[in-house]
């Protein structure tokens, strides 16, 4: 790409909005393009865009270090489908050695992970024509499926094995040839390839055998439904996912008051919080699906959602009772992109719900949001999702530029001292007044201030630039979604850094 290769020469370039701006080094953009990629179009950048630059620095990077990187999206990040795709790419790229499958192994954690993986590959092999890209599969991939294939017992192969799948659980079974361990696992098989997996007890299978049903009336059929949610309540089975993905449907319902007293105690839950392993913005989701439902039960709800997304708040390290922290999100226009195509979340949810998260363990803090102006916004630290919404509501209110340096001008102008400065944000800082009002500048001036100052990116977009340089110890960049960026800023009080926490990982 002509992008990519202006980067390279100049070390200097222009961001989205015009601005001079600074590169990153591949690793660093590639790390950043991979943890803030949800593979859907947002503000700047489309789908077809993101992979391919994703390909192209894949390019100027060790294969050591994008198995690294596949690794930890997937397993410290959480995420799903980016692995997937570095994984085929990868494949694509490299040979010589077993780094590929040993990277399959480590990533493809789900059953349905396995059609995943073969439909990426049918999507991103250039050669064959359709299906027959797959009759041409990457014989390290082949290796890593075939263990994979011996991880997953019948309820969960049954769980995924879907007719409208484009890459059936049968096809995948075909392509791959696994290696039964034992007769139990040959005979689940052979279950697969003659289709006679026993049909799972999920929430899917339970309410579409359900909605087959007749009903005499509306109301016979809202009673059946509600016995229906209480059995699947009581019966465990119904996973924390599928939990919070069905609260309104458990209320419209009128699923019992002590059924929904079972559900708020799993929700709350620390244990299983951290076992589910949700990306705090699904709580937010959840939140905002169930927040205007009249029930009696709708608080209790409410209640538990904010009780679980403080567990991820919890272990985050750095902030005593003396450290002095200004948090500040990004409202601006560019940040207004769903994270994917069904989702009611965007991009500048996600900086509030974690500068909010953050504001929870700070002691002394300063928050607010950002656009063409600065306005620092007080209210009590309690519940992290309430103050999200709240936040939220303000939109417009500082208008749709991302004029970042307010941010720190008005700690300068203020003679405000601030240990740490959080900004989440898209990263593409500019002046909308005319004036060439530069963020790296404002920062310069700031440190005459406060010296000890240090200020963290969160960068929610993953561009490729950066407003100021990295440099000496006093800016670093954390990007991703997860609250689990919270361990990264963690690692750089400890003389770490992301890539260094990616570049620990065994392969």
């Amino acid at each position: 790409m002509n992008f990519n290769s202006k980067l390279k020469e100049t070390g200097r370039l222009v961001n989205r909005e015009g601005t001079p701006a600074y590169a990153m080094t591949p690793e660093l953009e590639l790390y950043s393009a991979v943890v803030t990629a949800s593979l859907s179009d947002n503000f700047y950048e489309n789908q077809a865009e993101r992979v391919e630059r994703i390909g192209n620095l894949m390019l100027d990077v060790s294969p050591e270090f994008v198995a690294r990187l596949a690794i930890y999206a997937r397993t410290v990040m959480h995420l799903r489908s980016i692995p997937l795709l570095l994984v085929v790419n990868l494949a694509l790229l490299h040979n010589g050695d077993d780094l590929v499958s040993r990277t399959v192994d480590r990533v493809v954690l789900r059953a349905d992970e396995i059609m995943e993986l073969l439909m990426c590959y049918q999507w991103r092999n250039p050669s064959g024509d359709g299906r027959k890209k797959l009759s041409k599969l990457s014989r390290q991939i082949q290796n890593g499926l075939q263990r994979a294939f011996n991880r997953f017992d019948e309820y969960q192969f049954a769980k995924y094995d879907r007719d409208n799948l484009e890459v059936k659980l049968r096809d995948a079974l075909f392509l791959v040839h696994p290696k039964a361990k034992d007769e139990r696992q040959q005979a689940i098989f052979d279950k697969i390839a003659n289709r006679t997996l026993e049909t799972p007890y999920t929430w899917e299978t339970e309410l579409s055998a359900l909605g087959q049903m007749s009903f005499g009336s509306d109301e016979e059929r809202r009673a059946f439904f509600r016995e229906k949610w209480e059995e699947l309540i009581a019966s465990g089975k119904l996973g924390y996912m599928a939990l919070m993905r069905n609260l309104r449907n458990m209320l419209r319902a009128g699923v019992s008051h002590d059924a929904i007293q079972r559900v708020a105690r799993r929700l709350a839950d620390a244990g299983q919080v951290a076992a589910s392993k949700q990306l705090p913005f699904r709580y937010l989701s959840a939140y905002r699906e169930i927040e205007k439902e009249i029930s009696t039960d709708t608080v209790a709800l409410m209640n538990a959602l904010e009780a679980a997304v403080k567990c991820s708040a919890a272990n985050i390290e750095g902030f005593d009772e003396n450290t002095r922290v200004l948090l500040a999100s990004d409202v601006s226009g560019s940040m207004f992109f769903p994270i994917s195509e069904r989702s009611s979340v965007f991009g500048y949810d996600i900086g509030l719900l974690l500068s909010m998260l953050l504001r929870s363990r700070c002691k002394q803090v300063v928050a607010g949001i950002f656009g063409d102006t600065w306005k620092v916004v007080n209210m009590p630290t309690g519940n992290i999702l309430q103050a999200t919404q709240q936040l939220r509501q303000m939109e417009g209110e500082v208008g749709y530029s991302t004029n970042g340096y307010k941010v720190i001008d008005w700690l300068r102008e203020s003679g405000t001292v601030i240990d740490k400065v959080m900004m989440f944000t898209d990263m593409q800082m500019w002046d909308s007044t005319g004036r060439d009002k530069s963020f790296a500048n404002s920062w310069r001036a700031y440190k005459k201030l406060a010296p000890e100052a240090k200020l963290y990116l969160f960068d929610l977009a993953g561009y490729g630039q950066l407003p100021l340089r990295l440099e000496g110890n006093d800016v670093y960049l954390i990007a991703g979604w997860s609250d689990r960026i919270f361990d990264v800023l963690s690692a750089f009080d400890k003389g770490a850094d992301a890539l260094a926490e990616i570049n620990k990982i065994e392969i």
